[in-house]
């Protein structure tokens, strides 16, 4: 293999990896003796310490790992100072929304009302701060409680959940209804349960003949 495509791949895995990495498992990965590589990754030390780039390849105890230079911290501070604008998808600001006025809620419940699996939903709402951990629900499993952040209440300009506006209740629960029908949690008006198979006939129940008479 080439020197410099050697290069690029070390390159590429110490990118990716972001912490740091033994000579072996490099060597195991460009399927070449540690003795041969270990001359490239130096050569490559050299080269971006010489171009005086914002990223070098650091040694630490026989490994090796990327980093930023000293020298760029202080900017690196001014961007993280610098407030964050991040957009919400319709999809996550219907989960907010849900979160804000059913709090503190389990996110079986933010499911059970949306009819749809909520994790990515409620994992970015809590990595930009508008939704944390308020506590543990007190039954098996002990399920994460979640409601909004005083960020939530600033972004929106409220000075607590008490000022959030009024929702048209009727509305709300016969969206809820309709989620937990879909869901099956409750029986559709107008239907009647599937009478149970007789296990001396099937043997055992047949999902396809339930879905035929539903």
């Amino acid at each position: 293999m080439e020197k410099d495509r050697i290069k690029s791949i070390v390159e590429s895995i110490l990118f990716t990896m972001g912490e740091a990495v033994e000579a072996e498992r490099i060597a195991a990965a460009l399927e070449m003796s540690k003795k041969d590589l270990v001359p490239v990754i130096e050569e490559m030390i050299t080269e971006y310490e010489e171009l005086q780039r914002g990223v070098r390849i650091i040694e630490i105890d026989g490994s090796y790992q990327m980093c930023t230079t000293g020298d760029s911290y202080e900017y690196l501070i001014r961007l993280v100072k610098i407030p964050r604008n991040y957009k919400l998808t319709d999809i996550q600001l219907e989960t907010l929304s849900i979160i804000a006025y059913k709090q503190p809620v389990t996110k079986l419940e933010i499911e059970k009302i949306r009819g749809v699996q909520s994790d990515y939903a409620v994992n970015r709402l809590v990595e930009v701060g508008l939704v944390e951990e308020v506590g543990r629900l007190e039954q098996p499993g002990r399920p994460v409680l979640f409601g909004t952040t005083e960020e939530f209440l600033r972004r929106f300009g409220l000075k607590n959940t008490e000022e959030l506006p009024d929702i048209n209740v009727e509305k709300a629960e016969a969206f809820k209804l309709e989620a937990e029908q879909e869901l099956g949690y409750i029986q559709e008006p107008g239907t009647q349960k599937n009478p149970e198979p007789n296990p001396e006939q099937t043997g055992k129940p047949d999902p396809a003949g339930e879905q035929e008479q539903s």
